[in-house]
């Protein structure tokens, strides 16, 4: 499984970004999906995941109502849109496939990551 985010980058607070990731090597529409962060001498943490579907989705109180995650299974892609970005929100975001359709939130039921794109938000 190969999954390569994209879409990071600067941006003021307030500011939007919508990151991207690519699934290959799986039948990606069989498994759920998640975003995790890590910020500068932080523990990895989790964002957001999707189920199978996209039907379920769930969030990390710290994001709620300003992150959407979404996925296109007949690309093979799943996004986080990120809207009224905090300087807090500053992180490597990291997607993530857990070998499972139901959402997880637990960074050790995941089982192959991406890369990482950074995501940096100025004051």
């Amino acid at each position: 499984v190969q999954l390569q985010a994209s879409g990071g980058g600067l941006v003021q607070a307030g500011g939007s970004l919508r990151l991207s990731c690519a699934a290959s090597g799986r039948t990606f529409s069989n498994y759920a999906m998640g975003w995790f962060r890590q910020a500068p001498g932080k523990e990895r943490e989790f964002v957001a995941a999707i189920n199978w579907s996209g039907v379920s989705r769930y969030y990390a109180d710290s994001v709620k109502g300003r992150f959407t995650i979404s996925r296109d299974n007949a690309k093979n892609m799943v996004y986080l849109q990120m809207n009224m970005l905090k300087p807090e929100d500053t992180a490597v975001y990291y997607c993530a496939v857990p070998n499972r359709p139901s959402l997880v939130t637990m960074e050790n039921e995941y089982n192959y990551w991406g890369q990482g794109t950074q995501v940096t938000v100025s004051s």
